[in-house]
C-alpha cells in the first residue's frame, strides 16, 4: 500500500487542514506512516506567521534533499500558509520539491499528484481565494477530542499579520454544517471539541441569515454527550456580552478565554490596527471576571513593534500586572513582507527588543507561578490527553491548564479526578484520586 507522511507547523487551523489532507489521501488508497523514510508522499503543512517559521521550514525542506536523491519516486509536497505566501520561490530555492499547493487548494492534492507524475515536472498550484472546506471530510487524529473550524480567513488586517493574505477574507461555515459535524464527532466518542477560526467572535456576519458566535456556541452546547467545548481565537474588538453570558450559563463551555492583547499602549494598538484601546481591553476583562467564575485568561503579546518606546512597553507591563494572565505567549516583532507594518520604520534596536522581551517573560512567569499555586491541594476533573514529561501522563483542566501525573496510556481519553500537588509556571503536577 502507498504510504504518506505528514508534518504540521503552526496553529489549530493548520492541524485541521492536515486532518483534511489525511482524509483525502486515505480516500485515494494511501496509508499513514510515522516513518518518513518509508513514505511515498511527504506533506509538509506550513506556517507563515513569523520569519522564524519560514527559516524553520527552509531548514526542514533542506533536510529532505538526501532522501529525494536516494528515492526519485518520492513526492515532496509543501502546503499551508508559507506555500500560499512564497509560491514558486520555494521551487526556486528547492528544485527537488515536487508540489506546492496553497490553503485554497487542499482538495486538489490527489489530482496534483497525478499531474506531477504525468508531467514529470514540479507543480505550483495556488489560488488566491475560494471556499475549499468540507468540514465533515477529515481524519480526526484523536478519538476523544477534535478541532472544528467555524470560519476561514480574516477581515481584520492587523498591520503586522500575514494571515488575511494567505488565508483570504473571512468566510463563515454554515451553522447547520458545523452542528451536524459536531454531532457526528460526539456519536463517534469525542467528548471535547475546540471551535477554531482566526477570529471566532466575528463569526456569522457574512452568512445570508446572520448568526452570532454566541448563538452558535449556545446551540453546540446543547449536544448530548459533548462534555467540553473550547474555542480559539477571540478578537477583543468583537467580543460581546452575549458571548460572555453564554459561557457563564453553560457548564460544558470551558472557563478559558484566549484574548490576544498584543500591546498595552494605545499608540501601538492604533499602529497595529487592532481596533480597541487599553481601556476597552480592561473593561472586557472586568466583564469576564465578573460573570465567569474562575475564568483562565491567556493572551498574545508582541514586543519591539515599530515606533514603540519604553513608555509604550511600560503600558504593556502595566496591563500584564493588572490582568494577571494565567499565561502569555510572547513574541519579538517579526516583519512580514506584504503587511502594513513591513513599511514602518523599525526604530527599536534588536538588543532592546530582546531586553524588553526577557523582562516581559520574567514578569509573566512570576505571575503564572503565583496564579498556578492557587490550585495546589485542590481537586479537579482532568481529561487525559497523552504522554507528558519524564514518563508522566498529561491532562488538561477545564480552565486549560496542563497537569502531569503518574499513570499509564490506558488513561488517555478518560476523565480522572486529580489532586494538584505542585505548581510550575507552565504546568501543574498532581496525583490521581482513587
Amino acid at each position: 500500500m502507498k504510504k504518506y507522511y505528514i508534518e504540521t507547523f503552526g496553529c489549530q487551523m493548520n492541524e485541521f487542514d492536515s486532518e483534511r489532507v489525511a482524509y483525502i489521501l486515505e480516500k485515494e488508497g494511501y496509508e499513514l506512516t510515522n516513518n518518513i523514510e518509508k513514505s511515498n508522499v511527504i506533506v509538509i503543512n506550513t506556517c507563515a506567521v513569523r520569519e522564524k517559521a519560514k527559516n524553520k521550514l527552509y531548514g526542514h525542506i533542506g533536510n529532505l534533499k538526501k532522501l529525494k536523491e536516494l528515492r526519485q519516486d518520492l513526492l515532496i509536497c509543501i502546503g499551508g500558509c508559507s506555500a500560499q505566501n512564497l509560491k514558486e520561490k520555494i521551487l526556486e530555492d528547492f528544485p527537488f520539491v515536487d508540489i506546492i499547493f496553497g490553503t485554497h487548494n487542499i482538495s486538489q492534492l490527489p489530482e496534483l499528484i497525478l499531474k506531477r507524475k504525468e508531467l514529470n515536472n514540479s507543480i505550483c498550484e495556488i489560488k488566491n481565494d475560494g471556499f475549499d472546506y468540507a468540514v465533515n471530510d477529515f481524519k480526526n487524529i484523536y478519538n476523544f477530542k477534535a478541532c472544528l473550524p467555524v470560519s476561514i480567513g480574516c477581515n481584520n488586517y492587523c498591520s503586522y499579520c500575514i494571515v488575511p493574505y494567505v488565508r483570504g477574507r473571512e468566510i463563515s461555515i454554515k451553522p447547520q454544517e458545523i452542528i451536524k459535524t459536531a454531532k457526528k464527532l460526539v456519536s463517534e466518542g469525542v467528548v471535547e471539541i475546540t471551535l477554531v477560526g482566526q477570529n471566532v467572535n466575528s463569526y456569522g456576519k457574512d452568512l445570508e441569515k446572520p448568526v452570532t458566535f454566541a448563538e452558535l456556541l449556545s446551540n453546540i452546547s446543547q449536544i448530548n454527550g459533548l462534555k467540553r467545548i473550547r474555542f480559539i481565537t477571540s478578537h477583543p474588538k468583537d467580543i460581546s456580552n452575549d458571548l460572555i453570558d453564554v459561557i457563564s450559563e453553560n457548564e460544558n463551555i470551558m472557563n478559558h478565554i484566549h484574548l490576544p492583547l498584543q500591546a498595552g499602549s494605545n499608540k501601538i494598538l492604533k499602529l497595529m490596527n487592532r481596533g480597541y484601546t487599553r481601556e476597552d481591553y480592561l473593561k472586557i476583562i472586568e466583564d469576564i471576571r465578573t460573570k465567569i467564575k474562575n475564568c483562565c485568561i491567556t493572551t498574545d503579546i508582541i514586543t519591539g513593534f515599530p515606533g514603540e518606546l519604553r513608555q509604550d512597553f511600560e503600558d504593556t507591563l502595566d496591563i500584564v500586572k493588572r490582568v494577571r494572565f494565567n499565561r502569555a505567549f510572547t513574541f519579538i516583532f517579526s516583519k512580514r513582507n506584504g503587511t502594513a507594518a513591513y513599511y514602518l520604520e523599525d526604530n527599536v534596536p534588536l538588543k532592546e527588543k530582546k531586553e524588553w522581551f526577557n523582562e516581559l517573560v520574567l514578569l509573566q512567569n512570576k505571575i503564572s507561578l503565583e496564579e498556578n499555586k492557587k490550585f495546589v491541594n485542590k481537586n479537579f476533573e482532568v481529561l487525559v490527553e497523552g504522554e507528558g514529561n519524564k514518563g508522566l501522563i498529561e491532562g488538561r483542566l477545564e480552565n486549560n491548564l496542563i497537569v502531569n501525573f503518574d499513570g499509564d496510556k490506558s488513561y488517555i481519553g478518560k476523565f480522572l479526578n486529580i489532586e494538584i500537588t505542585q505548581a510550575k509556571s507552565f504546568y501543574l503536577t498532581g496525583k490521581i484520586l482513587k
